[in-house]
């Protein structure tokens, strides 16, 4: 599964491919001839390669999103858990309905979102005092002297149509977030049914329904889920923040004591040649491949690099160089792609792609063979060598 920042990498190296393909051409090169083509001609052909590019992102997109549920699924595996007992199942099914009623995740997100949208529009929307120092290099402090109808009318001359704008993003994202709110409810009831079934007796369950059927448990159960993003609730867990990032900053020293307790994580550079044996003979690539790798970090142009590398390494940000690394690649074959589409693999005929397949399968069976015969002569010449 791709990640974020590779996503993110790689989509912005395809998309700055085309400006700099014809910088690639060689300096004797003439230009390629440009074919005009009339502007209904050109528009169609524009759509059509729109469309397609449109419709090879979602299914990207897709297939990312099933390799992320995969993972969730192994990750919260029920395939251990006793069957759910149907009874009580159905006892439970009746309690989410009470508990989960149509519109309760649109009422919760409402709270939550609402005045948060709201308030958000408001800063960014143009008439704050923020946005107005940014637009204009005024100092904030300066604009705040300003009354609201003078902020007003400035605001206009840069967008005379903001408030339609800001009305216009209301009116089209709110009935999205509202159909997928309720999309989201029937299997968020069956999760929370198949989970209480499993938590709860059925005379438990009973008692659950025959509180909800009364008045309280009515207004209870219309309630408690917007009420978990309540204004009070929410005000609360904010400022009960500062004093945990505050004790965590107390804490730093001692934490960082702690977590040096433990040998650092070793790098590349760090491995012996016998090392980098053993870890190309479990990953089954050509040990050359390893050691000019670890060669490279070792040369003394990158000894300050290598320092740095292996601080970040605590911070984890060695993955996410990892990430970039990978990505890049990725993106600098789709730039040769789209530069040469004679590469794309699905121009090919099936007879000239199973050739290169054949042969690339050969080429790495030979690789693998070919590291194992020379561990076996390395481990017969030993035998003959005095130790």
């Amino acid at each position: 599964m791709m990640s974020t920042f590779k996503s993110v990498l790689l989509a912005g190296t395809i998309a700055m491919a085309p400006l700099g393909i014809e910088a690639h051409a060689a300096p004797g090169e003439a230009p390629i001839a440009e074919v005009i083509l009339p502007p209904a001609a050109e528009e169609a052909q524009a759509d059509g390669a729109s469309e397609a590019y449109a419709a090879q992102q979602k299914a990207k997109m897709e297939r990312e999103m099933d390799e992320a549920i995969a993972l969730i699924e192994k990750m919260f595996d029920t395939g251990d858990l006793p069957p759910v007992d149907p009874a009580r199942l159905a006892l439970a099914q009746k309690a989410m309905g009470a508990l989960v009623p149509s519109g309760s995740l649109e009422r919760m997100m409402d709270n939550l979102y609402g005045k948060m949208f709201k308030t958000l529009m408001g800063e960014f929307g143009g008439q704050s005092d923020m946005m107005l120092s940014i637009k204009t290099g005024v100092e904030s402090d300066q604009i705040a002297t300003l009354d609201e109808a003078t902020k007003a009318k400035v605001s206009d001359m840069f967008d005379p149509y903001r408030k339609e704008r800001e009305e216009q993003i209301t009116k089209v994202v709110k009935p999205l977030i509202s159909e997928v709110l309720a999309d989201m409810e029937p299997p968020m009831r069956e999760g929370l049914a198949k989970a209480y079934a499993r938590k709860f007796t059925e005379a438990q369950l009973t008692d659950l329904n025959g509180f909800l059927a009364t008045p309280t448990g009515t207004l209870y159960a219309n309630e408690w889920m917007a009420l978990q993003a309540d204004p009070e609730v929410m005000l609360s867990i904010i400022k009960a923040v500062p004093p945990l990032i505050t004790k965590f900053v107390d804490r730093a020293p001692q934490i960082e004591k702690d977590m040096k307790e433990l040998p650092k994580e070793k790098q590349l550079s760090d491995f012996s040649d016998k090392e980098l044996a053993q870890l190309a003979k479990l990953m089954k690539v050509d040990a050359k491949v390893l050691q000019e790798q670890r060669d490279m970090w070792n040369g003394p142009v990158e000894e300050e690099a290598m320092t740095d590398v292996a601080e970040a390494a605590d911070d984890y940000a060695v993955d996410a160089a990892a990430d970039a690394a990978d990505a890049a690649a990725a993106a600098a074959d789709a730039a040769a792609d789209s530069a040469d589409p004679a590469y794309d693999r699905s121009n090919w005929s099936a007879a000239d792609l199973k050739r290169v397949e054949d042969l690339e399968l050969a080429y790495e069976n030979a690789s693998i063979a070919a590291y194992q015969a020379a561990e076996e002569a390395a481990e017969n010449a030993r035998k003959k060598l005095p130790d």
